[in-house]
């Protein structure tokens, strides 16, 4: 009895091994002898040591940080720009037979498309069209991905870093816009005061007693002032009907 502990403690060690667990998010991509044999999980599966061979895979949506890049854009402007990736494994048996480590091999793709894609677009379309940049980088990585069994989902990019000349440059840009408009908001309201002025004048030049009107109001509102003594003439047109009626009398 005591000659077969060694070999029922062995038996037992390697049964032990040979159970494996894989969580709900996990699969496993097994191998005997070398040949691919299925996929298994998740719960609890057997493997069986020196014969067969298990990889885990995780199907959770793993997200990628893509280190920053020194891009040149079509209009020769040197920037640096890092994005981050989100994607998960739909197919274990083509992220396991198909690539060698299909992690690294996306980081690389991803480095690669970043470069190539905003390398083709000028320094304004990659400031102002950001969502279409991301839909084109996204589109590009699940088209070279789909044969290692990874979707991805989408792309951002997430800084753009310009040198401070360009940051400046486009500060001084910004400033003389702002001008720009100023300039011509303020030359719009004095067009519209001129047309409103010109009404008033062929309203008034229409209407001889409107102008007499207009310089009883003025005096009005000068008469508010009693800090200074103001000295005005009386214009003639109101002095005019006295005199009239004078010579006729």
């Amino acid at each position: 009895m005591y000659g077969y502990l060694p070999l029922i403690v062995i038996l037992a060690v390697v049964l032990i091994s040979s159970i494996k667990v894989l969580n709900e998010y996990e699969r496993g991509v097994m191998l005997t002898f070398g040949r691919f044999t299925g996929v298994k999980g998740p719960g609890v599966i057997i493997v069986i040591p020196m014969v067969q061979e298990i990889f885990r895979i995780s199907t959770r949506v793993v997200v990628m940080d893509v280190p920053p890049q020194d891009i040149i854009t079509r209009d020769n402007i040197s920037v640096k720009v890092n994005a981050v990736v989100y994607f998960r494994v739909v197919n274990p048996q083509s992220a396991v037979l198909n690539v060698e480590n299909f992690m690294y091999a996306t980081s690389q793709l991803a480095q690669t498309t970043l470069r190539s894609v905003l390398g083709q677009q000028e320094l304004d379309d990659l400031l102002a069209q950001r969502d279409k940049i991301n839909q084109n980088l996204a589109a590009i990585l699940d088209q070279h991905t789909e044969p290692w069994g990874i979707k991805v989902s989408s792309v951002e990019v997430k800084n753009v870093d310009l040198p401070q000349e360009m940051q400046r440059a486009i500060a001084r840009q910004a400033e003389a816009e702002r001008e720009r408009r100023a300039k011509i908001i303020h030359a719009e309201g004095e067009f519209q005061a001129s047309q409103k002025l010109a009404d008033a004048a062929a309203i008034i030049g229409s209407q001889p007693a409107a102008i007499q009107l207009r310089y009883l109001q003025t005096l009005t509102e000068v008469a508010t002032d009693k800090s200074s003594t103001i000295l005005f003439p009386i214009p003639i047109d109101m002095i005019s009907q006295f005199l009239n009626k004078k010579s006729q009398n």
